[in-house]
């Protein structure tokens, strides 16, 4: 049987079977074979759009560490196809595999902005802060052709309701507009995801992610236009971008960024698996090395699911983390702060428009 090649463009280098299907299928080597040799591909990675239509589109968020109450995801699974991402997991709760399904088949909430809307305009709903998106990234490849997210946008504005954005795509600066005027009002800021200064590293680990030269330029464009933008250097991974932390903050902070954040990368169910696949196909000299390290951070496992430690991690090497951490804080953000965003509009404009009494 052949060696498979790296699936370029993909982070997952398999379909992994979804825990919650009682059915899997298997390809026989000597099928395979045949169709190698034929000069046939058994599996077409092209991505499908499947739109679906929930009845609520605001989640409250449990977890105790996340730092959000409230998130907005208009798509599940995620084209962008980061190789650590915690989300594939909750793709197999829409009977998909965490793998190659999560970055291929992605689903679409295009009634998202309707259900906003009326959430927004119930009596019974208070202010808060709405992530978008607490899953999967609401700038990902497809909203360039269905605005989903820029329409999610424009009904924030118009209730002058706070929102959040966590993305790693230069798509959102397409929204430049409606970030601004949400600015004046103190109603949003931005928390894009930069993992590395290395592009040959963005490739392998965020196949379809913006390159580096376009998330830096995004975060300098942002804070011109005077939208509060942090940063998240989200997962360290321990002798792949754990190295970069001290000129990776230097060079954030350069271009404006209010502060920096991290967690260090958690391998929880099935993404173990994928990760160990992928570090197989791409990085086979490094790989024990690695998920030992990773394993160092989180008690001997490759994740940890206790609540204040898990995105943190333990031991020597997670304390070394954190200490750069502490080290590139004090030296290139001493006056960082956290934004709280302004709760109290929104009572005005529920009805659309500025209430006279």
């Amino acid at each position: 049987m052949k060696p498979k090649k790296h699936i370029k463009g993909r982070g997952a280098q398999e379909r992994v079977h979804n825990k919650f299907s009682e059915h899997q299928y298997e390809i026989r080597d000597d099928f395979l074979n045949y169709c190698l040799d034929q000069g046939e591909s058994i599996h077409k990675h092209q991505t499908s759009y499947i739109s679906t239509f929930p009845k609520t589109i605001i989640n409250k968020v449990t977890s105790p560490d996340v730092g959000m109450l409230y998130s907005l995801n208009p798509y599940q699974g995620c084209e962008h196809g980061c190789v650590y991402c915690y989300a594939r997991n909750s793709h197999e709760y829409w009977g998909y595999g965490a793998g190659l399904d999560f970055e291929s088949k992605i689903l679409v909430k295009k009634n998202a902005p309707e259900l906003l809307e009326k959430k927004l305009k119930s009596k019974n709903w208070k202010a808060y802060p709405i992530s978008l998106s607490g899953n999967t990234d609401c700038y990902q490849p497809i909203e360039k052709k269905l605005k989903i997210t820029r329409k999610l946008l424009e009904i924030f504005l118009k209730y002058k309701h706070p929102v959040g954005i966590i993305t790693k795509n230069a798509l959102i600066q397409r929204d430049m507009d409606i970030l601004s005027e949400l600015a004046k009002d103190n109603l949003i800021v931005v928390f894009l995801s930069i993992t590395t200064l290395q592009e040959k590293t963005r490739r392998i680990l965020e196949p379809r992610t913006a390159s580096i030269k376009k998330r830096l330029e995004t975060l300098e464009k942002l804070n011109t236009a005077g939208i509060p933008t942090n940063v998240m250097i989200a997962p360290i991974i321990p002798s792949i971008n754990s190295h970069e932390i001290l000129p990776l903050s230097k060079e954030i902070a350069a271009r404006g960024a209010k502060s920096v954040g991290y967690t260090v990368v958690r391998l929880n169910g099935a993404i173990g698996q994928i990760f160990e696949q992928w570090l197989a196909q791409t990085l086979p000299d490094r790989k024990d090395k690695i998920l030992h390290q990773i394993m160092q951070c989180h008690e001997g496992s490759l994740n940890d699911n206790q609540f204040g430690r898990r995105m943190r991690g333990s031991g020597s090497i997670a304390e070394q983390i954190h200490q750069l951490f502490g080290l590139a804080r004090k030296k290139y953000f001493p006056k960082s702060e956290k934004i709280q965003l302004n709760c109290e509009l929104h009572e005005q404009y529920k009805n659309g428009q500025l209430k006279l009494f």
